[in-house]
């Protein structure tokens, strides 16, 4: 088997193709800390690209309560316990993180669903670690909403000290959940009939249905289970990222690339979408002022959703600051900590580009900042923190500004001839 370069592991490890990567990746950030669940983003895919017969049980973008929560059900839980029988307690990070885009947060020891396969799976032709989820797996998207830990090991009952930061005792969060357009799919590296692809322009991951025959391998492979099987058609599904809008051809922008249904729906401004510059190597190329690349790499508070697995996700998040670290860590790997610490003391860049965040539905290419007054002096949590006024500037592919914003937003009062909206 083939060895590729993986960035976020630190190392290279084993891949049924040899490396191939896009000119742009698209890839997104959600900021979990500011979910509510309200699953707009859930049913803008729905009215959008999964509403036939036959598609009834497919959500292609989906909210699901942790850690109870999942579709399909235990999806995360079954992968994990299945790389754990693989390789019995050796699934952890090494190595110092290195302040470079290569290995960011460390060397990852253990074992990927790729290698793994090659000691655990038969027959030999066999390529990824996975399972096929059962039927019932598929017929609660929002299993356990809601649901939230209480003390270990005492069923029925919540911690009874209350909760306060940095890790609350009693605690759930929301993961919003979208196809990741891994650099490394393990759909396409299952599927038997290569009817799975990366697009070279920018990464989205599609299938052909004119090629599938409706194995499933690419269901059983996706450790994230974003692949489906539609069967009054016998073909398998996925998100296909909405590439029209992110190709610039709705006619909405002007030519300008436009996000994701999913991303221009969400009311809560947790998400950011975008196209980052891949370098020979697969790693992100240097892009300073790429909003991504800035939350990815520079302030590093956007981590991958279990790049244990090996695809290489494209999709980062923002951990939420309240839950217990070591689950946290188990999810988004060793990079955790800093993560959190950097986003509840953010700098005054980092501040600035929080605020780009669903002001827009197109996406921004690049960003600038100008400075303003400081309008607050004062402490938290020991630290000595100032607010500045600062502006910042969103500019799409074009060079053209899509917006500004300022870091404090303004305060309209309705005048009391209009006291109500009756």
């Amino acid at each position: 088997m083939p060895t590729v370069r993986n960035w976020q592991l630190g190392r290279e490890m084993s891949y049924p193709y040899d490396a191939r990567f896009p000119s742009r990746q698209f890839a997104f950030v959600f900021n979990i800390n500011r979910c509510i669940a309200c699953q707009s983003c859930t049913m803008a895919c729905k009215s959008t690209w999964t509403f036939n017969k036959g598609q009834e049980h497919m959500w292609w973008a989906n909210v699901e309560t942790k850690p109870y929560g999942g579709y399909p059900q235990w999806w995360d839980a079954r992968i994990l316990a299945r790389l754990e029988e693989a390789n019995p307690a050796g699934q952890v990070w090494g190595g110092a993180p290195a302040d470079a885009r290569f290995g960011p947060y460390g060397v990852f020891e253990g074992t990927t669903i790729f290698e793994a396969a090659a000691t655990t799976l038969t027959p030999d032709s066999a390529r990824v670690l996975g399972y096929l989820p059962a039927d019932d797996e598929w017929n609660a998207p929002n299993i356990y909403e809601d649901n939230p830990v209480g003390k270990r090991g005492v069923r029925n009952q919540l911690d009874p000290t209350g909760e306060q930061l940095p890790e609350h005792k009693t605690w759930f969060f929301y993961l919003a959940r979208i196809c990741n357009h891994c650099s490394y799919p393990a759909c396409l590296a299952a599927c038997p009939r290569k009817a799975i692809y990366k697009r070279p322009e920018d990464g989205i991951v599609l299938l052909d249905q004119a090629e599938c025959r409706g194995y499933r391998k690419c269901v059983e492979a996706c450790p994230y289970k974003k692949s489906m099987y539609r069967g009054n058609t016998r073909t398998s599904e996925k998100c296909i990222a909405c590439f029209p809008r992110v190709e610039g051809t709705d006619p909405e922008t002007g030519g300008e690339p436009m996000e994701t249904r999913c991303m221009a729906a969400c009311i809560g401004q947790i998400r950011m979408q975008g196209l980052v510059q891949i370098a020979a190597d697969g790693t992100w190329a240097e892009d300073r002022q790429n909003p991504l690349y800035y939350l990815v790499h520079v302030a590093k508070v956007a981590l991958p959703l279990y790049p244990q697995f090996g695809t290489q996700p494209n999709g980062y998040y923002i951990p939420p600051r309240w839950v217990p670290r070591p689950y946290l860590r188990q999810m988004f790997g060793p990079g955790v900590d800093q993560a959190i610490d950097s986003y509840v003391n953010p700098s005054r860049e980092l501040l600035a580009v929080l605020q780009l965040f669903r002001r827009s539905n197109r996406i921004i290419d690049r960003y600038e900042i100008q400075e303003g007054p400081k309008v607050y002096e004062g402490s938290l949590r020991g630290r000595k923190v100032e607010l500045f006024n600062d502006t910042v500037i969103a500019f799409g592919r074009s060079g053209r500004e899509i917006f500004r914003t300022t870091i404090e937003e303004p305060i309209h009062v309705r005048t009391n001839a209009h006291a109500n909206s009756i």
